[in-house]
């Protein structure tokens, strides 16, 4: 089993896109997933501040960052975020949607390519890629990528498997 333990990070940033027009989409798995920690652990709320372009939760141990950006932007915010916070790549973990996975397939991974992710892209292009990643797989469609990450999905069984997940703290 592959431990992988929240605290030991500085920053936890989930991918997504801001408004309810992205709720329930598989592309926004990153944004649901620090929900549910929050909920979890009890943490804070996100805040916004007019100067940054991200959402933050501050909490003891890690902070958790939600991009304010649109997904293909996402390096900006981290960028920011890391360069006003002393904080190096590999102590950020990234939690994305992946189409290279099984849907309800869960990998964590130490650097290495965005396969595809343009939001990793953006990321990897700001800070490089030696961040660590939670691999959330979605199933890849074959075609209409685009429709499919951006549809509204049931996901309550990757609610289910997010809570297991964080209640655990460990990968297996």
């Amino acid at each position: 089993m592959k431990q992988m333990k929240f605290d030991n990070y500085k920053l936890i940033v989930g991918l997504g896109n801001i408004g309810t027009r992205y709720d329930n989409t598989r592309h926004n798995l990153g944004f649901i997933f620090l929900d549910i920690l929050k909920e979890i652990r009890n943490l804070s709320d996100f805040t916004s501040d007019k100067k940054s372009n991200f959402l933050i939760s501050k909490n003891q141990t890690f902070n958790m960052m939600k991009p304010s950006t649109y997904m293909n932007a996402s390096g900006l915010a981290v960028l920011s975020y890391i360069s006003k916070n002393k904080c190096k790549p590999e102590e950020i973990l990234i939690i994305h949607d992946e189409l290279n996975l099984k849907d309800g397939e869960i990998r964590f991974k130490e650097g290495g390519g965005s396969g595809g992710h343009n939001g990793l892209k953006s990321i990897t292009s700001s800070i490089g890629q030696n961040y660590h990643r939670i691999r959330l797989g979605i199933g890849h469609p074959g075609e209409g990528v685009g429709d499919f990450v951006l549809a509204k999905s049931d996901l309550s069984h990757w609610k289910e498997k997010i809570k297991n997940l964080i209640e655990s703290d460990s990968l297996a």
